[in-house]
């Protein structure tokens, strides 16, 4: 079968298609067609080296991904060949205060799928049984593919972290990436006001069509000021950023008094000043936000599979064409989603 992996360390090129065997099933596994996988920017930063999680080369990426089940191990029950499915991405010991808690996103012995563990940059990957959840019909291959990383960090950043409650007014960051168009329509959602960044009136747009009350450039001179004309002067309840660079401290200034900005990731920048004094004057809240747990990952598979969220996908592209979906990604042509079909 063919499979996307990088022997060394580098940019997109380092990515090839090898032809690798088919994997076989152990007793608790089930392998899986896949049909659709998406590309997130943990996989470029996997491919780089500039992730600071070391990987056994070679290495095939994908996190998330779904397909249709072809064998499965002598202890499995639950799943059939021919069955949709998608694989939940991450798997906790299941034993540690952090899984029995229910946060169980925190634990220190997880293991990922396309980062421990191969992942969907292939035709067929073998995955634990007990990963897998089923596909309603309604639902495509390219949505079931998309929700977890992106849509799912979203809510456990907006619902989980910041407890967004209907009425609030939320500012999203980066509103063209996989997190923001998901974040936009979660607190559209929930009942929040929106206040979208992102560059180009392209972008804009489509923030808007996705639900954004107010689109602003991300290269506005003072977007804290414009953040707080939008809201009469006070400015938001929740700020969603996962930019980082000077992006933290423009969503940390569209702040109002007692409000709390949350934090997923900091590519452009992940050491940030701080004023501690302008900090607690205010009363900020700054909220490190990971993964979603779990229960929140069906909670989110439920709502894509009922309509309620539907994930953004920018374009499809072929698998063998993995290299150029990275660099789309790091030259940020996209809004929201990057998919490759085998």
């Amino acid at each position: 079968m063919k499979a996307i992996r990088f022997h060394e360390y580098g940019g997109a090129d380092v990515l090839q298609v090898d032809e690798i065997p088919l994997p076989e099933p152990a007793a608790r596994e089930v392998v899986i067609r896949v049909r659709a996988v998406a590309v997130n920017h943990l996989d470029l930063d996997l491919r780089s080296g500039m992730s600071r999680i070391d990987l056994t080369l070679p290495h095939t990426l994908g996190m998330e991904f779904a397909g249709d089940v072809t064998a499965v191990g002598s202890e499995v029950v639950d799943a059939r060949p021919g069955d949709r499915v998608v694989a939940l991405y991450q798997s906790g010991c299941g034993a540690c205060r952090y899984c029995l808690s229910g946060d169980d996103s925190l634990c220190p012995a997880s293991r990922l799928l396309g980062v421990q563990a191969p992942g969907g940059y292939a035709e067929y990957v073998a995955v634990d049984a007990r990963r897998l959840r089923s596909l309603p019909d309604r639902l495509a291959y390219r949505e079931a593919a998309s929700f977890q990383v992106a849509m799912a960090a979203a809510w456990h950043a907006l619902v989980g972290r910041a407890d967004l409650r209907r009425g609030d007014t939320v500012f999203v960051s980066a509103a063209g990436s996989g997190v923001g168009s998901a974040a936009i329509q979660i607190a559209r959602h929930l009942g929040a006001r929106v206040i979208a960044a992102a560059t180009g009136e392209e972008k804009l747009e489509r923030a808007r069509a996705l639900g954004a009350d107010v689109a602003l450039d991300s290269g506005t001179a003072n977007l804290a000021t414009a953040v707080r004309a939008e809201t009469g002067g006070e400015g938001v309840d929740i700020a969603i950023e996962h930019v980082g660079g000077a992006a933290f401290g423009d969503a940390l200034e569209c702040l109002r008094p007692n409000g709390r900005i949350v934090i997923l990731g900091g590519h452009a920048g992940e050491v940030v000043p701080l004023d501690l004094v302008h900090l607690f004057r205010n009363q900020w809240q700054v909220i490190g936000s990971r993964r979603a747990t779990d229960t929140e990952l069906e909670t989110v598979l439920d709502l894509v599979a009922q309509g309620h969220l539907t994930p953004t996908i920018d374009r499809v592209l072929p698998l063998v064409e993995a290299a150029s979906a990275h660099r789309m990604l790091e030259e940020r042509r996209q809004f929201g989603k990057i998919v490759l079909e085998p």
